[in-house]
């Protein structure tokens, strides 16, 4: 006989071996314990003739009512634990069933499905874990489809102006000028950077970046990161101040720069004209912190996680003019996790500005 698949038809079986056990237990001390205590509490002792002669009688109507007894007991046992077993599947099996179906209905697609939590039970903490790792797998697809999207306008956009002024110079209709190839050599070298940035996020998610670990002068680091960034910054009137601590960190030194210009670079794109922004450097709890401070337009908290999602645009259309992909803090997140870090945002709302701050191991 093959063994039940079934969570009920387990269940009952197991409920039924535990009753059959437990009335076998009692058979044995019933029928071969029993008439010996019986015998010896009535005064019958063995080799009395008068005794057992008188206790033929009341042994036999003892045995037969013990049999009596039993068989209701096993009656009674089976009743109880099929109810009892169909009680205790229904509260197990409809929860885990009810699992079973969301579940396929998620590898079919509908990343929207969701189960009821019945009760703060180890029932209920699965299904409250079911539901998170559902909502998670619903906000990776759809990231995924914005990816995609976001990959293709993005791609798009270069490739239709490199195709358009390429089949005017084919044709003749626009002259083949400076300005023109300068124009061509940009489109080109915006394709590059998105693939560069795009490959770079992979391979910084997959751990697949050579990092040299060393001791690193966070102060002096920063310094020279805002000096690359102070031309851009005169033409807007814009302040870079630094307020540096001398802090050493364990790190990557080319990384970390990196990490100082994409958020000097985000900084710089949103803070208004004439405006300051702040890069400062501490150290606390064996841990090196620099971040950069801005004055533009906030977050709201919803915003503080998802600006470091792959192509997360604030405002979209400012972000495509200004030349910013929407990767350059997801592959800051990807680098300070891989340097054993970790980076984030703080905002006291919108309109207060932002401060994007990275967390790194002391020296």
């Amino acid at each position: 006989m093959p063994f039940p698949r079934s969570l009920r038809a387990r269940l009952l079986l197991a409920f039924l071996v535990v009753a059959a056990a437990t009335l076998g237990t009692v058979a044995v001390a019933a029928l071969l314990v029993g008439p010996g205590y019986f015998a010896e509490a009535m005064g019958h002792l063995p080799g009395d003739p008068m005794g057992e002669a008188m206790g033929l009688a009341t042994q036999a109507a003892f045995e037969q009512a013990m049999q009596r007894a039993l068989v209701a007991a096993t009656i009674i046992a089976v009743i109880s634990a099929t109810v009892v077993s169909l009680a205790v599947a229904a509260r197990i099996a409809g929860p885990i069933g009810a699992l079973v179906g969301a579940a396929r209905r998620i590898a079919g697609g509908h990343y929207a499905e969701r189960v009821p939590v019945s009760a703060p039970d180890e029932l209920g903490e699965l299904a409250t874990s079911f539901n998170e790792m559902a909502g998670s797998l619903e906000a990776t697809e759809r990231r995924r489809l914005q990816l995609v999207g976001d990959v293709a306008h993005e791609l798009r956009t270069p490739l239709t102006t490199l195709d358009g002024y390429l089949e005017g110079l084919e044709d003749g209709v626009i002259a083949s000028s400076d300005e023109t190839w300068r124009l061509l050599r940009a489109e080109t070298g915006r394709l590059t950077r998105l693939v560069n940035d795009l490959s770079e996020l992979w391979r910084a998610e997959a751990r697949q970046l050579p990092l040299r670990i060393e001791a690193v002068d966070v102060a002096a680091l920063a310094g020279e990161v805002i000096d690359r960034f102070r031309p851009l910054a005169a033409p807007r009137g814009i302040d870079l101040a630094i307020r540096a601590a001398p802090v050493t960190a364990l790190a990557d030194r080319d990384r970390v720069a990196q990490v100082l210009a994409n958020y000097l670079s985000n900084a710089l794109r949103h803070a208004p004209d004439g405006s300051v922004v702040t890069v400062a450097t501490s150290g606390a709890d064996g841990q090196v912190l620099v971040s950069v401070t801005d004055q533009g337009p906030g977050l709201a908290p919803d915003q503080l996680e998802a600006v470091f999602e792959r192509f997360y645009r604030i405002d979209a259309a400012r972000s495509r003019a200004s030349g910013g992909s929407g990767i350059g803090l997801a592959i800051v997140r990807a680098l300070a996790g891989a340097m054993g870090g970790h980076a984030w945002a703080e905002s006291a709302g919108p309109g207060a500005g932002a401060t994007f701050v990275l967390e790194l191991p002391t020296a």
